[in-house]
């Protein structure tokens, strides 16, 4: 079934003969995952996408199923603590985490085992703060893939008025100050309740935005409200690092980054400046006509982004 043939409701599916299954990080957490199983002729390759903060696969059924109707075997996964894999904090809807070398780890603990079954070459993409591990991971040498594909990667949060040192400094002080898991800001009365404004940081497409909600009322799991004191500090210290001199200068293999200066949420400047740093980088930059979230935007700008995306792919199959 290719969900590209009856938009809307079939983003709200999972297409037939795709399976969603777990699997287990080096210490013993279960993790969610979804496949698509390799095109009847041979795959083109394989594509592993990591979703977001707060994220799930789900909102990307019609992305990953977009790539595999273009010859890809495809796999998403949660991280671990989100989604439908658990929470780390002290409450159902808190996103927490002791540290992202923790992600980082999980993510070549599953690199390593899907790369061996999977046809090559090897694509890792990643959304937001996705693609803000799947970069770190690849610029420490935990991961090696062919390619890389990053939409709106968080190198920066557009909430950073001062300098990063200095805010870095601030979340620091206000996770000694208490439970390092507690939430680092208020989203509404209603635990994991979306705010009402929420959509206006996300995408232009209300169809879309509705598909989130949509899952969130089937699968309940899902749901998940703020980050946590723990979560910011150690993001600053991860953005900060990479942002360091000669970290981003090591991820030799081609990489394609979309963002938007109209972003709320990550820093377009931090995008840009990365994309310099980066020795093999192609940037597709959007204005005002798109929001974050640009894979799930009004289809002008998606169907941009996923030419963008499918001219890339088919330079990685070349080799």
């Amino acid at each position: 079934m290719n969900l590209a043939a009856e938009p809307g409701a079939a983003r709200r599916t999972i297409p037939d003969g795709v399976k969603e299954s777990r699997w287990t990080t080096a210490d013993g957490a279960s993790v969610r995952r979804i496949d698509w199983p390799a095109p009847v002729s041979a795959a083109k390759g394989s594509i592993l996408f990591l979703p977001g903060r707060g994220d799930f696969y789900e909102k990307y059924l019609e992305t990953l199923d977009h790539w595999a109707a273009q010859g890809w075997q495809v796999t998403a996964s949660d991280w671990r603590g989100q989604a439908g894999s658990g929470r780390l904090g002290t409450d159902a809807v808190t996103g927490h985490i002791d540290d992202f070398a923790t992600w980082t780890g999980d993510l070549a603990h599953l690199w390593h085992s899907w790369k061996a079954e999977t046809p090559p070459p090897h694509v890792l993409a990643g959304h937001s703060m996705g693609g803000h591990l799947v970069l770190r991971a690849t610029a420490e040498g935990m991961v090696d893939p062919d390619g890389l594909i990053l939409s709106a990667p968080m190198l920066g949060f557009t909430s950073s008025i001062l300098p990063e040192a200095v805010m870095h400094l601030a979340a620091k002080a206000m996770k000694a100050l208490g439970d390092p898991r507690r939430p680092a800001w208020k989203w509404s009365e209603k635990p994991g309740a979306v705010p009402a404004a929420r959509e206006h940081l996300l995408t232009h497409d209300g169809d879309r935005y509705a598909d989130e909600l949509w899952w969130r009322n089937q699968r309940p799991e899902l749901v998940m409200g703020p980050g946590s004191w723990g979560w910011v500090e150690r993001g600053y210290a991860s953005m900060r690092f990479l942002g360091s001199p000669g970290v981003l200068e090591r991820v030799a293999m081609p990489v394609l980054m979309l963002g938007s200066d109209n972003d709320k949420l990550v820093a377009w400047r931090a995008i840009a400046e990365a994309a310099t740093r980066l020795p093999d980088c192609e940037l597709l930059h959007f204005g005002i006509e798109a929001h974050h979230e640009v894979l799930r935007e009004a289809d002008p700008v998606r169907d941009r982004a996923l030419a963008a995306c499918d001219a890339f792919l088919a330079r990685i199959a070349a080799g």
